[in-house]
């Protein structure tokens, strides 16, 4: 319970406590960043000694692993940034970025798992019984895992989506459609000519675009990939059709344009690939 209650801690602290902005100024909100994980990481160590209350020691169950978890998260996000700014990765470099977000989850999770087992005396490779057939959850232990697996659906999974798909030029804006039309402009001084008939022609062409809402396309997201999780569970895949088709049908007008199309393709199939994914893994737990 308490492991994957500091996990669930980790992922509150990183993708809801901390603001958009946070995130752009790392450093420069670092402190208040920690602080976050600080708070969180303190209810749960104080909720399970409080459970635990009679057996347990408060300097190896509470004070040891919260000093060890905070300090192992600022040392990796201030290395983390440091080489971020070495590096120094543009907007383009999507992979790259990708990587270092994984990379820096991995690592996080790491050290959650270094601290029970250190200090609270988790053996590491039962980790692996929960994934054996016939091995159950407890109800507590099943609730937090569904949680972790909402979380990691929604809001980790569009935060990776947009680092892979980085920025395209018309990313924040609808495709609405291509117009053109002509127009012909009559020359003053050829007016009264017996000469032909003389004129300009003009010809304009307009793409247009509409103002996205980005906040109802995170809905959407959101929406797309707990729809595909739930479907994966019950194992029905053939209803998961159903969801692109429909989502096809609302941005078909949008496909005109081959960078939008490409986009929204990229955006699709990754959002599709983590919410089965994921639906295969609770599946696998719970069942």
């Amino acid at each position: 319970m308490l492991i994957l209650s500091l996990i669930l801690a980790h992922l509150i602290a990183d993708f809801y406590l901390q603001t958009d902005n946070m995130v752009r100024e790392k450093y420069k909100n670092l402190k208040k960043h920690l602080a976050h994980h600080f708070l969180m990481t303190a209810l749960v160590l104080s909720g399970y000694l409080i459970f635990h209350y009679t057996r347990l020691n408060t300097l190896n169950y509470f004070l040891f692993p919260l000093v060890f978890i905070v300090f192992s998260h600022f040392l990796i996000d201030f290395i983390k940034i440091k080489l971020l700014d070495t590096i120094k990765i543009t907007n383009e470099e999507n992979m790259k970025r990708l990587s270092f977000f994984l990379l820096d989850q991995l690592l996080h999770l790491g050290m959650i798992l270094l601290t029970c087992h250190f200090f609270i005396g988790l053996e590491i490779s039962k980790i692996s019984e929960v994934f054996q057939e016939g091995h159950k959850l407890s109800p507590i232990n099943a609730v937090l895992f569904i949680l972790i697996i909402v979380i990691l659906t929604t809001s980790v999974s569009g935060h990776l989506i947009r680092i892979l798909l980085g920025s395209l030029p018309n990313q924040l804006l609808s495709f609405e459609g291509k117009y053109a039309f002509k127009a012909n402009r009559h020359e003053d001084q050829f007016a009264h000519s017996n000469v032909g008939k003389k004129e300009l022609t003009e010809e304009f062409h307009y793409t247009i675009f509409s103002k996205h809402d980005l906040s109802r396309g995170k809905l959407i997201g959101y929406i797309e990939r707990l729809l595909v999780l739930v479907l994966t569970f019950y194992s029905a895949y053939p209803a998961i059709g159903f969801i692109v088709a429909a989502k096809s049908i609302a941005r078909f007008k949008q496909m005109d344009d081959r960078d939008w199309a490409e986009y929204f393709l990229l955006g699709t199939l990754t959002s599709m690939f983590i919410g089965i994914s994921l639906g295969i893994i609770l599946r696998e737990v719970l069942t």
